[in-house]
């Protein structure tokens, strides 16, 4: 979920970035956009929901949810919210294993996906399967210019800061925060934009397919590389500097 905020300085939007632990086995140490994993529950509550949305697209979008709401105490993409801070209650009760469903039905929330814009599908290819890969799915979400108070879970994560996309490259280039090659090259995506809005805008002429990077061999070294029509400014970083999971 990558979450904007209006600036309170003016200028570009604010996101939301959380740092994972050194520990975790992907992305360990790295700064990345709030997310996780879809379970079977997305699943299951994208099911009994229905709508036009494909049973994947509506899990993968449940998931963004929930992850928003357990990572950084948020609960975005969901009507009847008043405040998206206040949500420790529901924050608690999925650390606890408690459904999302079951959430929504006891706070009379229900999930709105069209909140969530489409922003990109990322998944290494058939190479790579061998080590730990994702199919990821990236969704932009507009948090206003509310403030919202996010908070680290102090699980997964042990950081979150809000920043500019462009303060964020700054910050990986100052090697004060890693980033890793599909965030770098969102943040730079990103950072064309001043609005929430023109962002969304650029996102619905460049319909999600899927992001599928290569490696090409040139005369001055290996290059890790994107394919062209995506939307993405910078195409390929030298491999011996392009941070990967």
């Amino acid at each position: 979920m990558v979450i904007f905020r209006e600036n309170p300085s003016g200028g570009a939007p604010l996101l939301l970035m959380v740092e994972r632990i050194k520990a975790m086995a992907f992305a360990g140490g790295a700064a990345v956009f709030p997310g996780g994993k879809v379970d079977a529950a997305d699943f299951d509550y994208a099911e009994m929901l229905g709508g036009p949305l494909p049973l994947d697209e509506a899990a993968a979008r449940l998931a963004a949810i929930r992850e928003t709401i357990e990572e950084a105490g948020l609960a975005l993409g969901l009507a009847g919210v008043s405040d998206p801070a206040e949500c420790d209650e529901a924050r608690a009760a999925l650390h606890d294993g408690e459904s999302l469903q079951a959430i929504c039905t006891r706070h009379g929330w229900t999930p709105d996906f069209d909140r969530l814009v489409p922003w990109s599908r990322w998944r290494p290819p058939a190479f790579e399967r061998a080590s730990r890969v994702f199919d990821t799915r990236f969704y932009l979400a507009d948090a206003g210019a509310t403030a919202p108070v996010a908070t680290v879970d102090h699980t997964e994560n042990r950081a979150l800061f809000w920043a500019t996309a462009a303060e964020v490259l700054d910050k990986a280039d100052r090697d004060e925060v890693k980033i890793i090659f599909p965030t770098r090259r969102n943040l730079e995506r990103l950072a064309l934009f001043g609005t929430f809005d023109s962002a969304a805008r650029h996102a619905a002429e460049h319909p999600v397919t899927m992001v599928q990077t290569y490696i090409d061999k040139r005369e001055d070294g290996s290059w890790l590389c994107i394919p062209e029509g995506h939307g993405y400014p910078v195409l390929a970083e030298p491999i011996e500097t392009a941070m990967r999971g």
